[in-house]
């Protein structure tokens, strides 16, 4: 497997480091442009790499996986750029300027479909079962449905 983008950019500061002398600032401002700089050709790649344009920059590219096949046990494949994780984190989705709502209603996913591996969500579940969730919800709702209910016979003596 390849370096990631920010050990690749460390490399090529280290290298500009062993050359001239940078102060702690210096190496952090050359780190952040370097790593930017990445990005955008690892995101001009991948376009030249599905065959889209820069005449077409507003049409979406075909993702590799249909949307169905995109959350597997132990991985979810970013539709976007086809990349693996484990989880869709806001801030991956922020990199495609979209929300988990917005990513959900153009891949057609339903909005309450967890974002990240089937394993992930499954130990979740057993881990909010474990600690009591489920009971302490069901205690919540009625509780909540007893204060509205008073509410509403308040408001009726009025």
């Amino acid at each position: 497997m390849g370096k990631s983008l920010v050990e690749m950019a460390a490399d090529l500061v280290q290298s500009q480091c062993a050359s001239k002398g940078m102060n702690t600032e210096e190496i952090t401002l050359a780190l952040q442009a370097t790593f930017n700089a990445l990005q955008m050709l690892q995101a001009g790649e991948a376009k030249m790499q599905t065959g889209v344009s820069e005449g077409t920059a507003g049409a979406v590219a075909a993702p590799s996986t249909s949307p169905e096949k995109s959350i597997q046990k132990n991985k979810i494949i970013c539709l976007e750029c086809g990349q693996e994780f484990k989880m869709l984190s806001p801030k991956h989705l922020r990199s495609h300027d979209l929300t988990g709502r917005e990513y959900r209603e153009k891949w057609g996913f339903s909005l309450r479909q967890p974002l990240c591996a089937k394993a992930l969500s499954e130990r979740r579940k057993k881990a909010g079962k474990d600690r009591g969730l489920p009971d302490n919800l069901r205690k919540a709702i009625a509780k909540r449905k007893k204060n509205g209910q008073a509410k509403k016979a308040a408001a009726e003596k009025k």
